[in-house]
C-alpha cells in the first residue's frame, strides 16, 4: 500500500500546485482569446483607464499572450519587466516549495526582500511613464 504524503509536504507544495493550475488555465485562455481585439473579454488596466498612467502590470496580459504564442519581441514590447522577472518568480516559487540550491541562496535573499520588489515596481512604474527616450520604450507597445 502506498503511503500518503505528509501534511507538511502537501502544505509546502500547495502554492506551487495552485500556481501551476492557474498558469495552465491562463495558457488555455491566452491561446484562444486575444487581448488585442476590440471586444476582448480580457480586462484592461483600471489604473490606466482612470488616470492614463501605466502601472507596473500594464501590458501584462498582452505580454503573456505574446509569450504563449512564442512572440518574444511582442512580449518584451508590452512589459519588459514581466519577461525578465518570470524566471526569478519561478525560482521564488520553487524555493518556497523547498527546492533550495545553495548556490542560489544569495539571490534568493534579495528576491525574498519586500523592499526590493517595492523599489523595483515603484521605480519601474515611474520610469515607464516618462515621455522621453529611453524610458518611453518601457511603455506598453513601444518597440526599440
Amino acid at each position: 500500500m502506498m503511503a500518503l504524503p505528509s501534511r507538511t509536504t502537501l502544505a509546502r507544495w500547495a502554492p506551487t500546485a495552485l500556481v501551476a493550475g492557474l498558469g495552465a488555465g491562463a495558457v488555455v485562455v491566452l491561446r484562444n482569446v486575444s487581448p488585442y481585439g476590440a471586444n476582448s473579454p480580457l480586462p484592461g488596466c483600471p489604473l490606466y483607464a482612470l488616470t492614463g498612467l501605466y502601472c507596473p502590470g500594464c501590458g501584462s496580459t498582452r505580454c503573456l499572450y505574446s509569450l504563449v504564442h512564442f512572440d518574444w519581441q511582442g512580449a518584451f514590447a508590452m512589459n519588459p519587466l514581466l519577461v525578465v522577472s518570470l524566471p526569478f518568480l519561478l525560482l521564488m516559487l520553487l524555493h518556497g516549495a523547498g527546492i533550495r540550491p545553495r548556490v542560489l541562496e544569495p539571490l534568493m535573499r534579495v528576491l525574498a526582500s519586500p523592499m526590493f520588489w517595492l523599489v523595483l515596481l515603484v521605480g519601474y512604474a515611474v520610469l515607464r511613464n516618462l515621455p522621453w527616450m529611453p524610458f518611453a520604450w518601457l511603455a506598453p507597445g513601444s518597440v526599440a
